[in-house]
C-alpha cells in the first residue's frame, strides 16, 4: 500500500484551540519511492491568537497569517480531505503525527464541520508514526541509525538531530521539509533495520495488532517515559477496557506474576496501572503500537500461558480500566469535544453537501443538523466568513465570546490569551531568538488583534 508522509505546522501545540498553517505530503509507493508531493498554506482564522513562540519557530510572520492569496482555514481542510481521498488508500505517516499532527488535523476537520474527521484511518486508509518507529530501532536494531545528542548531551530523538546525525538534508520547521526528512528516515529504517519495518507494518492497523494480542503470547512493548532512553517490556495482552476497546491492558510479565495481581483487590489493579512503573501498561491498539514477538525467556514464557486462561482476572481489569475515567464532566467548550460523540449518518449526509454549498445555503443546512455540537460550529463558521448573513445580536454575541477568551484570566484555560502572547513575546525577547524587527512586526500584531471590537 502507498505512503503518505506528511507533516503540519501550527499556531500554537493546542489541538482544539490551535490550528494548522502549513500541510505537506509526499505520496511514496510501498516501496517507498517518491511519486507526488503536495504542499498548501492559510491564512489564521480570525477566531484564534496564535502562539509567540510557535511563529517564532516557524519563521511565519504577521504577513502571513493575513496574506489574501492564501486559502482561508475552511478552504484549507477541504483541500486537504480532498487530498486524502484523491491518494487513498494509504498508510499516512508523521513524525510525532499520532499525538500531534494527527490530532491537529482531526480538530481541524471537525470545526470546518467535515462528515468525518478520522479521514486518516477510513475507507481503507491507516496510520503509522516514524518517531515510534525510531524509538523500536534504539532497542532492537541500535547500530541500523546514527543518533543525536542534545546541549545537554542526553540522547535526542527530534527529528531535526536525526537528520543531522544521518547525513540527511532537512529544511526543518517547513511543513514539506519536514514531510521530505520523514520519509528519509523511514527509508533508512526500512534499509537498515527491515525486521523492526516489516514488524511494525502489522502495527498500521488495529485488526491484526487485536489478533496478535488476542493469542496471548508473550511480546515485546516498546516504552518512552519522559526524557528517558526507550526500553523494552516483555508481557502479555492483560484485558480490555469495557467502554474503550480500543484500550487494552499490556501486563509486565517480568516484574508481576499474574497470580499475584488475582490475588489483589481493585484498588490494587489500579495500583499497578498507576504504578511507578506500571505494572500494567494501557495500549491504545489503534495507535500504531510499538508491539514485537520475541523468543520469551522460560519464566516470561510461563506467566503468559497462565495469564491467558485467567479470563476472569482480565475482565476484572477490563472493569477496572473503565472506572478510572469514569463521572470525568464533559468540557464546556464544542472545541473540546471532538470525542464526544460519533455523528448520525442524517448528519454525516449533510455535512457532504455544507461543504460544497454557498454560505447562504450552510446557514439553511444548521437548522437541519441532530448534533448541537455541529450547530454551534456551524454558527461560528458563518460569523466568521459571513457575519452579515447572521442575526445582528448572535454576531455580537459570537464577537464578544472571542474577545472574552482572548482577555481571559481563567488558569485552565488552554487557549493563548493575550497575557500568554505577553509573556512569550517577553521571553523571546529576552533569549533574542528573533531580530528586534521580527519582534517589533510581532508586538504589532497582538496590539492589532487588542482593537479587534
Amino acid at each position: 500500500m502507498p505512503f503518505a508522509f506528511y507533516d503540519l505546522e501550527t499556531s500554537g501545540t493546542d489541538p482544539a484551540h490551535d490550528q494548522p498553517l502549513q500541510f505537506a505530503a509526499v505520496l511514496t509507493d510501498d516501496r517507498l519511492e517518491p511519486l507526488d508531493e503536495f504542499n498548501i498554506r492559510c491564512r489564521l482564522s480570525p477566531h484564534v491568537l496564535p502562539e509567540p513562540g510557535a511563529l517564532a519557530v516557524t519563521g511565519i510572520t504577521p504577513a502571513d497569517l493575513s496574506d489574501p492569496d492564501r486559502q482561508t482555514f475552511f478552504e484549507f481542510t477541504k483541500s486537504i480531505a480532498e487530498l486524502i481521498s484523491r491518494w487513498g488508500p494509504c498508510t499516512w505517516t508523521g513524525y510525532n503525527s499520532i499525538s500531534f499532527d494527527e490530532e491537529m488535523l482531526r480538530h481541524a476537520l471537525y470545526q470546518n464541520l467535515h462528515p468525518s474527521p478520522y479521514r486518516t484511518q477510513m475507507d481503507g486508509n491507516d496510520r503509522m508514526d516514524v518517531m515510534t518507529l525510531v524509538y523500536s530501532v534504539w532497542v532492537l536494531a541500535h547500530d541500523a541509525l546514527n543518533w543525536a545528542t542534545n546541549e545537554s548531551g542526553r540522547n535526542s530523538f527530534r527529528l531535526e538531530g536525526l537528520t543531522q546525525a544521518n547525513g540527511i538534508q532537512h529544511d526543518s520547521h517547513k511543513a514539506l521539509g519536514d514531510a521530505r526528512a520523514t520519509h528519509e528516515i523511514a527509508r533508512v529504517i526500512r534499509n537498515e533495520a527491515p525486521d523492526v519495518w516489516d514488524q511494525s507494518l502489522r502495527n498500521r492497523s488495529k485488526h491484526p495488532v487485536n489478533d496478535m494480542l488476542e493469542t496471548g503470547q508473550p511480546l515485546r512493548l516498546i516504552e518512552r517515559i519522559g526524557a528517558d532512553p526507550p526500553h523494552s517490556v516483555m508481557g502479555a495482552f492483560a484485558g480490555r477496557n469495557r467502554n474503550n476497546k480500543n484500550a487494552v491492558a499490556f501486563l509486565d510479565l517480568e516484574r508481576c506474576d499474574p497470580a499475584d495481581l488475582a490475588a489483589a483487590s481493585d484498588e490494587g489493579i489500579a495500583d499497578a496501572l498507576e504504578s511507578n512503573p506500571r505494572k500494567l501498561l494501557t495500549v491504545a491498539v489503534n495507535r500504531f503500537p510499538p508491539l514485537f514477538e520475541l523468543e520469551a525467556e522460560p519464566i516470561v514464557a510461563e506467566r503468559a500461558e497462565r495469564l491467558a486462561n485467567m479470563a476472569e482476572l482480565k475482565d476484572r481489569i477490563g472493569a477496572v480500566m473503565a472506572n478510572r475515567f469514569a463521572g470525568r464532566a464533559k468540557s464546556p467548550h464544542v472545541e473540546e469535544q471532538l470525542y464526544s460523540g460519533f455523528y448520525t449518518r442524517k448528519d454525516q449526509e449533510r455535512l457532504e453537501v455544507f461543504q460544497q454549498a454557498s454560505w447562504q445555503e450552510r446557514l439553511n443546512l444548521l437548522r437541519q443538523l441532530v448534533d448541537p455540537r455541529l450547530r454551534r460550529l456551524g454558527r461560528r463558521l458563518i460569523y466568521l466568513y459571513r457575519p452579515d448573513l447572521l442575526e445582528p445580536d448572535l454576531a455580537q454575541r459570537l464577537s464578544a465570546e472571542m474577545r472574552d477568551r482572548w482577555h481571559s484570566d481563567a488558569e485552565d484555560a488552554r487557549w493563548t490569551t493575550f497575557a500568554d502572547a505577553d509573556e512569550q513575546l517577553e521571553e523571546i525577547e529576552n533569549r533574542r531568538t528573533m531580530n528586534p524587527d521580527d519582534i517589533s512586526r510581532l508586538r504589532a500584531f497582538y496590539d492589532e488583534r487588542r482593537r479587534v471590537e
